[in-house]
Order: structure tokens, then sequence, then C-alpha cells
């Protein structure tokens, strides 16, 4: 049975023998509501690390909108059935307060790749994102994480912070895992009606398309617009970006450069998904 470890001093325990012994620690952060995205990352860790600990912390400061905090699914018990086969080592669940205490105020903020994109809609998203990432490498002195490439933005935020605060923690981006029509897997998945299931997979065919004009010599703008027009014809009531960017800084290509990275964020009813793929 894996322990359910709930406070750092308890955490660190565990991760001081590890230490002492010599062995390599991994960690993959999650919020929950685990699916085979997620349960690739851990096999993953597994296979690179002497020790696992998969963390499980929805963490308030990087949503928005109060409601989608309430919404999100919490599904522990769950979660831990699905992580039994993959022995990890521990599943770090702590409540709120022990994360963020009575009297916190430090906010984390990589400037840069968390400007456009998902950041330019959702302001402070990715400070919480960069907040609770210190955190939580602090919590487990992790060797090395690894973080899903579906969220290509904030796996950009995440080696950027590394790199710039010399925290010593490898991050090993995993590739997307997709369900078998396309469909990025994601726990928002969950929330979305069969009809709105139905229509989930028109928004990775778009892009996949889209990619393959460009490389092919289609112009970038010409068939960014082309895969717009097909998401909101598939659907979807509102795309919220669709852009080719440097794989590396996120910013922009007016012409495609490799590496290139198209990366998307859509409504699908009360629902927003995003994707993201190589182009070249």
């Amino acid at each position: 049975m894996i322990p359910i470890v709930r406070t750092v001093a308890e955490l660190r325990g565990l991760v001081s023998g590890w230490k002492r012994a010599g062995e390599r620690v991994g960690v993959v952060p999650t919020m929950g509501a685990l699916h085979a995205g997620h349960l690739a990352l851990a096999r993953a860790a597994r296979a690179g690390a002497e020790r696992v600990i998969v963390t499980i912390f929805v963490n308030p400061k990087q949503f928005n909108r109060p409601e989608d905090l309430v919404k999100y699914p919490r599904t522990e018990e769950s979660d831990a059935a699905l992580l039994a086969p993959i022995e990890v080592d521990a599943i770090f669940a702590p409540l709120p307060g022990e994360v963020y205490p009575a009297g916190f105020a430090t906010t984390v903020s990589v400037a840069g790749v968390s400007a456009g994109l998902c950041g330019a809609g959702r302001p402070g998203h990715f400070d919480g994102v960069a907040t609770v990432v210190t955190k939580l490498f602090g919590m487990t002195r992790a060797d090395v994480a690894w973080f899903g490439e579906k969220d290509w933005q904030q796996l950009a935020v995440v080696r950027r912070l590394v790199a710039d605060m010399n925290l010593g923690v490898e991050i090993v981006g995993h590739p997307t895992v997709r369900e078998a029509d396309g469909l990025a897997m994601s726990s928002r998945n969950a929330r979305l009606t069969a009809a709105e299931r139905a229509a989930a997979p028109v928004l990775a065919g778009a892009m996949g398309r889209a990619a393959a004009a460009m490389v092919a010599g289609v112009p970038v703008g010409k068939a960014l617009a082309a895969a717009r027009a097909e998401v909101l014809a598939g659907g979807y009531r509102e795309v919220e970006y669709l852009e080719l960017c440097d794989a590396s800084d996120l910013l922009p290509l007016a012409q495609l450069m490799r590496p290139a990275r198209l990366l998307a964020a859509a409504w699908l009813g009360e629902v927003r998904l995003i994707d993201n793929i190589a182009v070249g």
C-alpha cells in the first residue's frame, strides 16, 4: 500500500532516509483526478529514479475563477488505486494550509515565457504554477521531475524557473498522451457532455492539418486561419488562441522556423481545452 503523506515533516523524514542511502528522488507533480497521461509520467519516473513521489494538490493559486477551483475533481482514493500497480514510493497530498500556512506572503513569477498564450487569458496563473512548483521541489527535495508536454507553456515556465533559480532539479518532459481519436488526455475531459466529447477531437485534427500545411509551404497566417475556422465549424464555441511559436521562448512566428510549436486553447461548451504539437 502506497503511503499517503500529509505533512512536510513526514515527507522530509522519508526523503532524508532515501538521500542518506544515495537514492535519486523523482517527483511527478499533479492536481489529482489522474488519467493515463499522469500514469505514463509515473511509470517514466519509476524507470528513471530509485524513489518516486507523486504529489496530489489542487493548487488554489493557479485558478483564475473560483468556480473552477470548486469544480475541480478530487478523487484521491481512486488516484491511489491507479498508482498502486506502478509502486510509487509515496503520495504527497497536503492540505492547503500545509502548503500555504498563515502568513505566507511569497509569489514566484517567471517573465517572458509566461506572458502570452494561456498567460494572456489567465493573468496570475503561471505565478501560481511557479510558486507551487518551487514549494513542491523544496518539500520533496527532488532530484528530477516529470511534466507532461500537453501543457507546453507550463513546461517552458518550469524549465525557465529551474534554470534561473539554480534549483538543481532535472526537468523531463513526457510526450502528450492521447485518446484513440487524438484528443489530448486531460482531467477536464470528464466535464464534457457526450456530444462535446464527440466533437472534441476536431481541435487536434485541425492542428495536425495546419502543421502539415505549413510544412508544405502554406503561409502561416493562412494555415492558422483555416484551422481556426475548422475548429469553430466542428462545434467549438471559441478559439482563445491558435498560434505558431518558437518552441523555446514561445514568441510568435510569422514564418515557419524550427524548432516550432503549434499551440491552441479553445472552448467546447463550458470546458477550456488546450493542446500543442511540434511543427516540422
